[in-house]
């Protein structure tokens, strides 16, 4: 079996399992925000539920549209705020003690390798780094697992996406999923689990894999993972909430794919409009202006992410015509790039930086397009009307290319501010 196939297995109490089996699984851990939680609360209810399966299994993170920017999410917040009390639930993270939801919980070691994780938010296929199943859900589903600990899957088909070769510089994990996006579409992955390996891989650091995983949905994946390893091991080892088990893909596992990266050839890359797989190198794009840069959410919110991207702007000035919008994933990665000078570098460079929260990464706050404008960002989607106006449109790209943008106020590398 592959690793995805043990764990759900394991997870259903079964001794194999094949793509295709209809399973009930027991979880780990559910998963809910501030925009999808209030959902699965009036479901809970609804079934008549007379206690959660587990006050320590269930987390609760306001993170999409807090701190509160309206009134509609004052109320959806104070949902979440109001249930975690009336169950008395651990893992309710209120603003000032939280974070983007999926930088968050492995940070926290609330997950860890070998779990079976759902969450009401499709970009929980991000724990898939630590050797987790992880997978986004339904409200639905996420009411019913929070009164029951179960929820029921279809065991998805592997497919194996193998990396070799040396990375140039500033080419990182948002490179490697924006060019296999590119390759296979934002379909070539439909109901499958997308998992990473290779020698590339294998020296691609925690922060590098959390971001491919988390955009393993952006192909339509099931769930993206990769087997543990040392790296895996050194990042849960002190976090580590819970006891962890490694699982391993068998050599004679089964893939309904198979496809191959040689990585030395990679550069920097840049989604363009409206398709996260409609992807070109960097340096194509040189004539394309921009209006905002946001660096953060949970694909590159974490603090090598915004190292990177202090690496790249120390010293200068966002462009004038731009606007630089910096927002760390957790309170604590905040913390750590204010020990660090990160943030005083982004304030002398004329950078905004925001508390943690999704913002402008759905259009949902602190950073909303206007008809006709352009944005760069480290996030994770860029469909049509994605960060504001219909009429607005969103490149992806890495920290390093995003930090250069702002300098130069178009789409640019770090090369031609003299790194």
């Amino acid at each position: 079996m592959t690793i995805t196939e043990k764990i759900l297995a394991d997870h259903a109490g079964r001794k194999h399992v094949s793509p295709g089996d209809l399973i009930n699984a027991k979880v780990n851990l559910v998963l809910a925000n501030d925009i999808t939680a209030p959902i699965a609360i009036s479901e809970f209810k609804k079934i008549g539920a007379k206690d959660v399966f587990d006050r320590n299994r269930i987390a609760l993170i306001p993170d999409h549209f807090a701190p509160q920017k309206d009134i509609k999410a004052a109320e959806q917040c104070k949902m979440l705020r109001e249930f975690s009390r009336q169950y008395n639930l651990d893992l309710y993270f209120e603003v000032g003690r939280m974070g983007i939801e999926h930088a968050l919980l492995p940070e926290e070691g609330l997950v860890v390798p070998g779990d079976l994780v759902i969450g009401a938010d499709s970009h929980t296929c991000t724990y898939g780094a630590l050797g987790a199943f992880s997978t986004g859900v339904g409200s639905t589903d996420v009411a019913s697992a929070m009164a029951t600990g179960e929820c029921w899957f279809k065991v998805p088909e592997s497919m194996k996406f193998i990396y070799y070769g040396k990375l140039k510089k500033w080419v990182g994990g948002k490179d490697l999923i924006l060019y296999t996006i590119g390759d296979i579409g934002v379909d070539g992955a439909i109901y499958r689990a997308m998992e990473f390996t290779g020698e590339t891989i294998k020296d691609l650091p925690m922060h590098g894999r959390l971001t491919m995983c988390n955009m393993a949905i952006e192909a339509g994946g099931k769930n993206g993972i990769i087997v543990p390893d040392d790296i895996t091991e050194n990042y849960v080892k002190n976090r580590a909430k819970r006891p962890y088990k490694f699982y391993a893909s068998d050599n004679d596992a089964s893939y309904t794919e198979v496809k191959e990266y040689d990585c030395s050839g990679i550069e920097p890359v840049v989604a363009c409009p409206h398709l996260p797989s409609n992807v070109k190198f960097a340096k194509e794009l040189s004539n394309i202006t921009i209006d905002q840069v946001v660096i953060g959410s949970c694909t590159n919110g974490r603090i090598e992410d915004l190292r990177q991207a202090a690496e790249v702007i120390k010293g200068k000035k966002v462009n004038p015509n731009v606007r630089m919008i910096v927002i760390p994933a957790t309170q604590r990665v905040y913390m750590e790039a204010v020990k660090e000078g990160l943030i005083e570098i982004f304030v002398e460079a004329e950078a905004v930086v925001s508390t943690p929260t999704c913002g402008p990464c759905l259009g949902g706050h602190m950073g909303i397009l206007a008809k006709g404008e352009r944005a760069i960002a480290t996030t994770n989607r860029n469909f049509v009307g994605r960060m504001g106006h219909p009429e607005s449109e969103v490149y992806l790209s890495n920290p390093a290319i995003a930090a250069a943008t702002a300098v130069l106020g178009r789409i640019g590398l770090p090369e031609e501010i003299g790194l």
